[in-house]
């Protein structure tokens, strides 16, 4: 009891006995029922001295004289006293202990605090914003899906002269903002440039998610035109098949016009087989399969997809490859539809590829199933022989390509026409019925040709020996490459009646 005499006693004993000391006196504890009383410690001060030998047990001081005349041990410049630790500590600490920052150095870190937090904030809610946006697009269900059922109305679209931003009827993929797209190829920058292509530039972009787009950007240069975005946009929507590319979405602000599609880390076939060092990395199995996936996308267009569809402008470098290298046939700009009865139409406007075309497409503007049929075949040759259609000359017969092949064929020396890469890893048999198959497809009278469903069955069958035997392809011969002769009135010195001599004002 606090209160007592003894016990006061004993308080001012402790009181006496620094750093203690009283700071009131006996006070009531509501809680316990009895009394207390509040002691308080301070912490001891520099200690005392007389010469500098005294403070050696204090480094970073030195015995100077205080505002009272008292010499001490004062901590030296940069140091405080640290009254808990007892020793000079090198930062913001007062006597007690305290932290002591400059006002200054609180304002500037205040401030610049508030801008680095404002900066990071507008950021987050423009990445935020802009996310959103690009998976409300994704997320978006197709507009006037039944405002275009049926093929007529589907023709009737594409053949139409409008098409424009506001323009969404009986198209199955979304509408992108041209900002969306900025936004995913950091602006169409070089680092993001994949190629250029007939259409223009194609882009790698990535939305939300990790999800890689590219981005095809028709170029007011190109060959292509309103009539062939149209093309891509209504009609690839509608197709559904895992040997085609996907269309993700489309853009049309103003001059721009913009496709979206499923990136291929693998770029095209012509990029593999055409290089001497890349070829390598399709062995044969992988050469058949991708023949194969060609052969069944094909198939779906001609035959097994809501609408009937001619390509009209096959080639290596318009199969791309996935991560498997499974092929997926991209660019529709040049395919039409067919209707239920028709088989074959005719066209002023030829357009394609040169060493694709078939004869009848390319000297009387006649395309059909068929066509298709003989670009598939150039391209068999050139993905078993690793040799381009319009870059291959053999001189001393003025042979190309496909003459070259039929050549070794008729004089059973067809193995000769096999890509040197493929040399370890080839099987002869599948060998001779992939090249047995390209040259059927690629017989001069389209009759001769066969049907898509009769090129996949063929392709899967084991049986060799059922095979039909080829009649001679189209475009055996070509011009002899003499400069010196080039004239309008002077013929060539080897001719021939399949010869292309056309000329293609809209060549991609």
């Amino acid at each position: 009891n606090c209160t007592s005499e003894n016990q006061m006693s004993r308080i001012s004993e402790l009181n006496l006995s620094s750093p203690f000391h009283l700071t009131g006196q006996c006070n009531a504890d509501m809680v316990t029922g009895g009394t207390e009383v509040e002691i308080r410690w301070d912490p001891p001060v520099e200690p005392t001295c007389s010469l500098s030998v005294d403070c050696k047990d204090w480094p970073n001081s030195s015995c100077s004289k205080s505002a009272d005349g008292k010499k001490q041990c004062f901590c030296n410049h940069d140091f405080k006293w640290d009254g808990f630790n007892l020793n000079c500590t090198q930062g913001a600490r007062g006597r007690y202990g305290e932290a002591k920052t400059p006002v200054a150095l609180i304002i500037v870190l205040t401030f610049t605090s508030a801008a680095i937090l404002v900066v990071l904030s507008s950021t987050t809610s423009y990445v935020y914003l802009q996310r959103r946006k690009v998976r409300k697009e994704l997320g978006s269900m197709p507009r006037g899906v039944n405002l275009c059922d049926s093929e007529r109305h589907i023709k009737d679209l594409i053949d139409s002269g409008r098409f424009n931003q506001d323009d969404t009827q009986g198209i199955d993929v979304p509408s992108f903002e041209l900002e969306t797209i900025l936004f995913a190829t950091s602006n169409f920058s070089n680092a993001n440039k994949l190629g250029q292509g007939g259409f223009g530039p194609v882009y790698k972009g990535m939305f939300p998610g990790d999800q890689e787009i590219a981005v095809k950007r028709l170029s007011r240069c190109s060959g292509q035109g309103l009539e062939e975005f149209k093309n891509e946009v209504v009609l690839i929507a509608k197709l559904q098949h895992r040997n085609l590319v996907r269309l993700l979405g489309y853009c049309v602000a103003g001059e721009e016009k913009l496709l979206l599609y499923e990136y291929m880390p693998h770029k095209s076939l012509d990029f593999f087989i055409f290089d001497r060092k890349l070829c390598q990395r399709l062995d044969w199995k992988m050469r058949c399969n991708i023949i194969l996936g060609i052969a069944r996308g094909l198939l779906y267009l001609h035959q097994d997809s809501r609408l009937r569809i001619i390509h009209r402008d096959l080639k290596t470098s318009n199969i791309l490859l996935d991560e498997e290298m499974n092929p997926k046939i991209s660019d529709f700009g040049l395919a039409r539809i067919f209707g239920g009865n028709e088989t074959s139409a005719n066209t002023n406007r030829v357009v394609g590829t040169y060493g694709y075309m078939s004869p009848e497409y390319a000297l009387d503007g006649l395309f059909s199933f068929k066509s298709d049929v003989f670009s598939f075949g150039v391209v068999v040759i050139e993905t078993i022989s690793g040799k381009r259609n319009t870059g291959f000359y053999e001189p001393e017969k003025s042979l190309s390509l496909l003459g070259y092949a039929w050549d070794l064929w008729k004089a059973e020396r067809g193995i000769e026409l096999l890509d040197e890469a493929l040399q370890e890893t080839c099987e002869t048999e599948e060998f001779f019925k992939c090249l047995n198959i390209g040259l059927l497809c690629l017989q001069e009278d389209p009759n001769d040709r066969p049907a898509m469903s009769n090129v996949v069955f063929m392709l899967g069958s084991s049986d060799i020996a059922t095979l039909p035997n080829p009649k001679q392809p189209a475009f055996v011969l070509r011009r002899c490459p003499s400069s010196s002769k080039a004239s309008s009135s002077t013929k060539p010195d080897t001719c021939s009646q399949n010869e292309l001599t056309i000329t293609l004002e809209d060549g991609r």
